[in-house]
């Protein structure tokens, strides 16, 4: 038997039945006929090759056939008839919805706090998922639905709704006191100065490493890493300079311990964005989600 030769009435039938444990009852709840039910559950036994149902005191008993099948049988049906009668409304504070979202380590200190503040507040029972994603693979996954949104600057990502958040420029993130902060000069004499720094950076973010290319300071580099969050403890434990997102290095100067300088870098404006897939743009779930992000960082 394949599931093609069955007809979702009858396991609609068959379900009302073992319920009820009567095919009159099953019947009325069908609104068909007795005979109709009979003939109905007559075909189901014949594809199936099994009774189903015996006559037992005024109704009828399940088989260990009927038994091994309900659970299943039931579970399909609700999860269909819950899919076919999905709200058009999504109601934060019930939903227990979990959200995927792509989104960098550097993303996830910036945004993630107060994002989480704002679901508890509204959606307490909602979930999120960061999953960092090769760039070149963020559209197929959002239309995929495997990711729901993808957040930050994200250049090369095309054929994705999107809105801009906010705008940003790279900056350069000292350690407070470092030689090379009591000098006082801007244009191009701090920019041609930079060689004078050596250098931190993160492989992930190819941006930053680009601009010390551009800017032939790779020979200054000392120190790659894999992960943005070490390097303010770095910076603020050695001479080293990282090249980073304002934004982000605002918050951490504002604890103490650093100092920004702002040379004239290339490539150094860029905007942040909310990035999801037409697919899901109806879905309110999604809808809801954009709203929350928008209010809380769209400039």
């Amino acid at each position: 038997m394949h599931i093609k030769d069955i007809d979702l009435n009858l396991l609609r039938l068959f379900d009302a039945v073992y319920r009820t444990r009567s095919v009159s009852r099953a019947a009325e709840l069908m609104d068909l006929t007795q005979p109709a039910a009979s003939q109905a559950l007559t075909r189901l036994r014949l594809l199936i090759q099994d009774p189903l149902f015996v006559r037992a005191g005024g109704g009828v008993q399940p088989t260990p056939r009927a038994d091994r099948l309900a659970d299943a049988v039931r579970s399909a049906l609700g999860t269909l008839e819950e899919a076919l009668n999905e709200s058009a409304l999504f109601d934060p504070l019930q939903s227990r919805k979990v959200f995927r979202i792509h989104m960098s380590d550097i993303g996830e200190g910036r945004f993630l706090p107060e994002l989480m503040r704002a679901l508890r507040q509204q959606a307490p029972g909602v979930r999120l998922e960061t999953q960092p994603v090769p760039g070149d693979q963020i559209a197929p996954l959002l239309d995929s639905g495997r990711i729901d949104f993808a957040f930050g600057f994200l250049p090369a990502v095309r054929d994705t709704q999107r809105v801009q958040l906010l705008r940003d420029r790279y900056i350069v993130l000292l350690r407070e006191g470092h030689p090379f902060a009591r000098r006082k000069r801007s244009g191009a004499a701090l920019l041609d100065d930079l060689k004078q720094l050596e250098f931190v950076a993160v492989r992930s973010h190819s941006d930053t490493l680009r601009i010390l290319a551009l800017l032939q300071l790779e020979d200054r580099l000392r120190l790659t890493t894999e992960h943005f969050m070490v390097l303010p403890s770095i910076v603020r434990g050695t001479d080293l300079a990282v090249v980073m997102p304002r934004n982000i290095a605002q918050g951490f100067a504002a604890e103490g311990g650093y100092t920004l300088i702002e040379p004239a870098l290339p490539l150094r404006d860029f905007t942040v964005s909310l990035h999801w897939s037409k697919r899901f743009e109806a879905d309110p779930g999604n809808r809801w989600l954009r709203g929350v992000i928008e209010g809380l960082f769209r400039e």
